[in-house]
């Protein structure tokens, strides 16, 4: 279940993922209080959309490339805004070229007091992410297997915030690495905002994880998935999800007014669908 970023970057996954990823950054703006993003699998930060890599897909063009300039309701928009502000601030020179990662939007609607910890494995990605954010006091990049980052960098000093776990799934087990690292990182952190990507390509697999997750004992933990398509005779990326636990108050209904507007953007087709559902409620017994 390959899922090498550099090929996909700005398809319909990245857009539900990081105008997610936006909304909960938004919602810590809320108060004054200094806050850190921790973002897991932080990948390069920054993609060329006219690489080899993301040509020879051309997912982009399915995903952000039909979002940038289209024509949403108005209470949709308002809330993809902050989202869309990060993608055009790395385009200043209009359309799209580049398309940014987690770490970038994360970092690009961070206020003066906030701080973000960038976490790579891969030794070459983690010096390009780290010179994408040189002479940056308010991002570390750190060369770690981000699984580890989940015992190792939690609680943050800030006691507020979010960690961002998005891994590439390139090899199998990634699921209940999602649930297992979960279960640790909660134990440490309980009150930490949690978002957890994930691809829907074997829905049976996706169907385990999610019943794996109400099992785990964790309250409040939503999930949500956005699918552009009925499932496909072969493995093939027909959705994406990502659980939220300790989710913002606000934040159902703010999904509730902005997938349907990307629903309609970027179905493939009749079987396009999204939904918002809790796995586990404010009591979940542990």
């Amino acid at each position: 279940m390959n899922y090498r970023h550099a090929y996909h970057a700005g398809n319909f996954a990245d857009v539900v993922k990081h105008a997610v990823l936006a909304r909960l950054v938004e919602y810590l703006k809320r108060k004054d209080k200094a806050f850190r993003v921790i973002d897991t699998h932080a990948g390069i930060g920054l993609y060329d959309l006219g690489s080899e890599e993301a040509e020879k897909t051309g997912e982009w063009h399915d995903g952000i490339g039909r979002l940038i300039e289209a024509r949403l309701p108005a209470d949709a928009a308002a809330l993809l805004a902050p989202y869309l502000d990060a993608v055009r601030a790395v385009n200043a020179e209009g359309g799209i070229s580049r398309y940014p990662g987690s770490p970038v939007i994360a970092r690009h609607l961070m206020r003066k007091q906030d701080r973000l910890s960038a976490i790579e494995l891969h030794p070459e990605d983690a010096r390009t992410l780290a010179a994408q954010f040189e002479g940056d006091f308010q991002t570390r990049v750190t060369e770690l297997d981000g699984w580890l980052a989940l015992g190792a960098h939690l609680p943050p000093k800030e006691k507020r915030g979010l960690v961002l776990v998005d891994p590439p799934f390139e090899i199998g087990g990634e699921f209940d690495r999602l649930v297992e690292g979960l279960k640790k990182a909660h134990r440490r952190w309980p009150g930490g905002i949690f978002a957890l990507w994930y691809p829907v390509k074997d829905r049976k697999a996706v169907a385990a994880f999610r019943e794996a997750l109400g099992d785990a004992g964790i309250p409040k933990i939503m999930d949500i998935e956005f699918y552009i398509r009925p499932p496909s005779a072969e493995p093939r990326l027909d959705g994406t999800g990502m659980v939220v636990v300790n989710p913002p108050y606000q934040l159902e209904s703010e999904l509730n007014t902005m997938l349907p507007a990307l629903g309609k953007l970027l179905a493939e087709g009749p079987g396009a669908h999204w939904s918002v559902e809790w796995l586990a409620g404010e009591d979940a017994a542990s």
